[in-house]
């Protein structure tokens, strides 16, 4: 594969609901292109784009794949995303580096939550895009329908570029409306043909050409004088409009018949933005040693910068560095600088990476994306540039985890290796955390949802052959006290040589701090060098609760008094008194049982407020307010964290997938009796 100048190259990101058929049209541009003899099917597993064996087994894309595609002297880099919610990292990594967008929408299913969600990401990026109807030979809803639908979605942006011959299994091309021209599907591809007799476009055609004329002032006074334009001032009108973000095109296609593939690509060629197109032609960072703002120009004069988007963790490979070129160029056998580790790195092996196979190249120019091996201290989100004129990109937003699963090995003598396999994942896939929990002895992997969670344990087990099961996290309960007590500790031991004795008198009462303790021992009744081990008793037996053996909090500890033996008393010995003073003393000042509360905030759209309102109130929550959120309403709540483990999964079937959330911990509080009685059971068995 050759190198291209900035001009040549567009980087392209394939959005839309699960199943609109993005790596159908990816396969499709493929073969149009004449890389592949045949295209490729998901049902059988063979395509480009989805070549790993949980993508093949499961039938979806579950990583952002490149796919760079040289047709007619131009070279596109195509980022085919996955669909499904839970891999929502992926398409944040790859919006990074695209210019323009493709939004997929299934004809058979029209507008869906994913292609909503898709758009609204595009319109606070400003990113370009294009929405591509597809599935135009199946059984569709109309396509008059399905144009209303996207006006009522999008606004007065969307501007039908297409409109079609024929409907459902009839469908056999459309008319291009910008091009006047007709394309059609001859049984084996698809073939210029004349506009057929009565199909009406002209309205169509007079609002593509009243966009044209709102690109400048020249066209508008040309347009009011009646003048027609010309081929040439159609296509810079509408991509100065569509780069603005104030056209939207509405192709149509069937990507199993390759029709409008040939307009797809016409369309990244006339309308999608270049690299130096975008933000004026500049990156903006930061210098690393002084934090003062520094600006690159997408320019391969400059010296060389880049972000990584991508780490693909292969067991034969290693890891593999995929990173969009910034400015400048990156050549082979260079030393580079990592600017947030502080690091250098060299670059021994460059490659474009199209799927699984690598083409090797000797340089990556600006604009353009590229792949490396070996980098030794490389993360996704990290800034490569040159030594001497180094750059701070802004890291990539990725999303938090949102559900905690437990996880551990089904063979034990994989205990060890697990963790650190799991942590070589989240190299792979920054959504994806790997927690231990000390204090209930368990591993806990944090993700976007539970088909995230369980496609990591099957790559744990595909790529490096350890087997696992999840399931749901303990909670770390607590306990305190509600009452006051006073109890005496008295430790005596005789052994037969110098024994062991230690006497105190404590009084236990709750606090607002997490512990407390006083000394408030007159006449030297307790040794001075005892009181420590006195308090070092009461913290190590208080890490042990009376109720159910969870820490107990928000308790203070008073020495009032007690008494020692010249001979046998020693640290040790009122350590003892202490803890016996604990085991006598906590039962009877009135102990429970907290629980961990969360501080959540939720996001929905209007019409399932009242519908997460109502579920939120079953899972015992506080609601603390309402306010609005742009088109949504936010929620905030304080909910026990035992009710919100699976509330990503619950919020997406109350609200179609529309509802947003986060959390994070906020306090302890009582648990209710009824629950504080079974946790305590279950903790006897």
């Amino acid at each position: 594969m050759k190198n291209y100048d900035i001009d040549k190259i567009r980087n392209i990101i394939f959005l839309g609901h699960s199943g609109s058929g993005k790596t159908s049209i990816v396969e499709a541009l493929l073969n149009v292109a004449g890389i592949t003899n045949r295209m490729g099917n998901i049902e059988e597993g063979n395509t480009v784009s989805d070549f790993e064996k949980e993508e093949i087994h499961r039938g979806f894309s579950i990583n952002t794949s490149v796919i760079p595609i040289e047709y007619r002297g131009n070279k596109y880099n195509i980022l085919d995303t996955p669909g499904h919610f839970d891999f929502k990292g992926e398409v944040s990594a790859a919006l990074r580096v695209a210019g323009g967008a493709v939004l997929v929408v299934d004809a058979t299913s029209g507008i869906e939550v994913g292609t909503e969600k898709a758009n609204k990401i595009l319109e606070e990026k400003k990113i370009p895009r294009v929405i591509f109807i597809n599935k135009m030979d199946k059984g569709f809803i109309q396509y008059t329908k399905i144009l209303e639908e996207l006006k009522d979605t999008f606004g007065k942006k969307i501007a039908p570029f297409c409109v079609p011959i024929g409907e459902k299994e009839r469908f056999e091309g459309f008319i291009n409306v910008v091009d006047l021209k007709g394309r059609r599907f001859d049984g084996k591809t698809c073939v210029d043909s004349e506009i057929p007799e009565g199909m009406q476009i002209s309205s169509i055609r007079d609002m593509l050409l009243e966009a044209v004329a709102e690109s400048n002032e020249e066209l508008m006074e040309k347009f009011f004088n009646g003048e027609e334009f010309t081929h040439e001032e159609i296509h810079t009108g509408l991509h100065t409009g569509i780069v603005n973000g104030d056209i939207i095109p509405v192709l149509v296609g069937s990507a199993v018949n390759s029709i409008g593939i040939h307009t797809l690509f016409d369309t990244f060629l006339n309308y999608m933005p270049t690299p130096n197109e975008m933000q004026d032609g500049e990156r903006i960072g930061e210098d690393p040693k002084t934090s003062e703002v520094k600006i690159k120009k997408v320019d391969a004069e400059e010296t060389f910068s880049a972000i990584v988007f991508k780490t693909i963790v292969d067991p034969f490979v290693g890891r593999i560095s995929l990173f969009k070129v910034n400015s400048g160029v990156l050549k082979k056998d260079t030393e580079i600088f990592n600017a947030n580790k502080n690091k250098k790195e060299k670059i021994s092996h460059l490659f474009y990476l199209r799927g699984i196979t690598q083409i090797d190249s000797d340089e990556i120019r600006a604009g353009d994306i590229g792949g490396t091996t070996k980098l030794q201290h490389t993360q996704t989100g990290d800034t490569l540039c040159d030594l001497k004129d180094p750059i701070l990109y802004p890291a990539i937003d990725f999303p938090e985890p949102c559900l905690y699963l437990a996880v551990e090995p089904l063979n034990k003598s994989d205990d060890e290796k697990i963790s650190i396999l799991l942590q070589k994942l989240t190299d792979e896939d920054p959504t994806f955390q790997v927690q231990r929990n000390y204090e209930t002895k368990q591993l806990l992997i944090g993700g976007q949802g539970e088909k995230h969670l369980k496609v990591i344990i099957h790559k744990l087990q595909n790529k490096f052959g350890v087997n696992s099961v999840i399931s749901e996290p303990k909670i770390s309960y607590r306990e305190t006290i509600k009452g006051t007590i006073e109890v005496q500790g008295k430790h005596k031991k005789q052994t037969g040589g110098s024994g062991q004795y230690g006497d105190v008198h404590i009084r236990f009462e709750p606090s607002n701090e997490k512990f407390e303790f006083v000394d408030k021992v007159k006449g030297g009744t307790v040794p001075k060098q005892y009181i420590p081990a006195v308090e070092k008793g009461i913290v190590e037996a208080s890490q042990n609760g009376i109720l159910a053996g969870y820490p107990l909090i928000n308790f203070k500890a008073t020495l009032l008094d007690g008494s020692y033996h010249s001979v046998d008393s020693n640290e040790l010995s009122f350590k003892m008194a202490a803890m016996l003073a604990y085991r006598l003393g906590v039962p009877k000042a009135k102990p429970v049982i907290l629980e961990p509360i969360m501080k959540v905030e939720v996001l929905v759209p209007d019409d399932y407020l009242g519908d997460v309102i109502g579920d939120l109130n079953k899972r015992r929550g506080k609601i603390l307010g309402i306010v609005p959120f742009g088109d949504q309403q936010k929620i905030s709540v304080d909910a026990p964290q035992r009710e919100m483990l699976k509330y990503t999964t619950d919020l997406r079937a109350l609200t179609q997938a529309r509802g947003e959330f986060t959390l994070e911990f906020k306090n302890f509080e009582e648990l209710p009796e009824k629950i504080s009685e079974k946790i305590i059971l279950e903790n006897k068995e």
